[in-house]
């Protein structure tokens, strides 16, 4: 354990001695370590682009109508995107931070994850579809978000479908 930490702590401090790529007058200067570790916190690789897109919401009928995502599989409360297969390809798990810590419908808590499993004819460019449950009144929980400013980060492929 102690060898481990050690070599961590050696790999974080050699990024940390690097010189900043970006100068002072650059839109976003460059932080190897802070890239670092918000990749270890959120499982994206190092280097990997946030998107900042728009969302909006969608949900199943109030009648409990079992829909399908674009891949056959059954929709996932607070789980399922529709995207831009041009922006965010199908098959993709994205992080969204600002989702993190929201109430799920199984009374546990987001941990940020999404799965990009639905396409939609107005989900155009950098903005997404949020699937949130049954009925309208499964939205609530995404109501505080700003649905117009979101960071969306690809973080890995699923195969099959979503996990429910």
């Amino acid at each position: 354990m102690r060898r481990t930490l050690a070599g961590i702590l050696a790999f974080m401090a050699m990024f940390a001695a690097l010189p900043a790529a970006a100068g002072p007058d650059s839109e976003r200067a460059s932080d190897p370590l802070g890239e670092l570790i918000a990749g270890a916190l959120t499982g994206s690789i190092p280097g990997s682009i946030e998107y900042k897109m728009k969302a909006t919401l969608y949900h199943a009928g109030a009648k409990g109508i079992r829909a399908l995502d674009s891949l056959g599989c059954k929709v996932v409360a607070m789980r399922t995107l529709a995207v831009d297969t041009k922006v965010i390809p199908r098959r993709t798990i994205v992080f969204i931070k600002e989702t993190v810590g929201l109430p799920m419908p199984n009374g546990e808590t987001h941990d940020g994850y999404w799965y990009a499993s639905d396409i939609g004819g107005a989900i155009k460019g950098n903005k997404i579809d949020m699937f949130s449950g049954q009925g309208a009144g499964s939205m609530k929980p995404l109501a505080g978000l700003n649905l117009t400013h979101l960071s969306v980060t690809k973080v890995g492929e699923f195969k099959g479908c979503p996990p429910e």
